[in-house]
């Protein structure tokens, strides 16, 4: 059965080991190489569960899958939407998982009053923008050729839904 809290101290060497096992395959982040624990730590405590949490997706004690609200923008005229990362470790990818962590992150924005959630994705990562419109999400904007990966211009979707 899959558990959902916020995350703790005690669970950033896990969700750096998902977000660091998603690097290679130039399709979810646009960081080139692994991020450390260290340098994770201001990241984490920006995010506080009553305004914008990481929550934490577990089978037992082991973390699965980690979703994060972030600020969009960062003026208060901005603060009912926010920013979705959804990352799911190696062994749970396409079991489910992503869409039942973003199902819960759904059922949680009245409570964080997030009335749109926009998504940033890579236009060639397929697997994210299917579950994204899985759930609702339509695209919003796209900029083209905006990052370049391993010498590859590559394209951003913008997805968005109102919650």
């Amino acid at each position: 059965m899959l558990t959902f809290s916020f995350a703790d101290k005690s669970d950033l060497p896990s969700i750096v080991d998902i977000y660091n096992s998603t690097i290679a395959s130039r399709r979810v982040t646009a960081d080139l190489e692994p991020v450390t624990v260290e340098a994770r730590i201001s990241w984490f405590e920006a995010h506080a569960p009553d305004r914008r949490p990481i929550w934490a997706a577990k089978r037992g004690q082991e973390l699965l899958a980690w979703a994060s609200l972030s600020d969009f923008y960062g003026r208060p005229a901005y603060n009912g939407t926010a920013e979705l990362s959804v990352y799911v470790a190696e062994s749970a990818r396409g079991t489910g998982v992503g869409t039942q962590i973003l199902k819960h992150v759904l059922s949680e924005c009245p409570r964080l009053q997030v009335n749109t959630l926009l998504g940033f994705v890579f236009a060639h990562n397929e697997p994210s923008i299917g579950l994204l419109r899985k759930l609702g999400f339509e695209q919003w904007g796209y900029y083209p050729e905006v990052a370049v990966l391993d010498g590859i211009a590559r394209d951003l979707a913008i997805l968005g839904k109102k919650v």
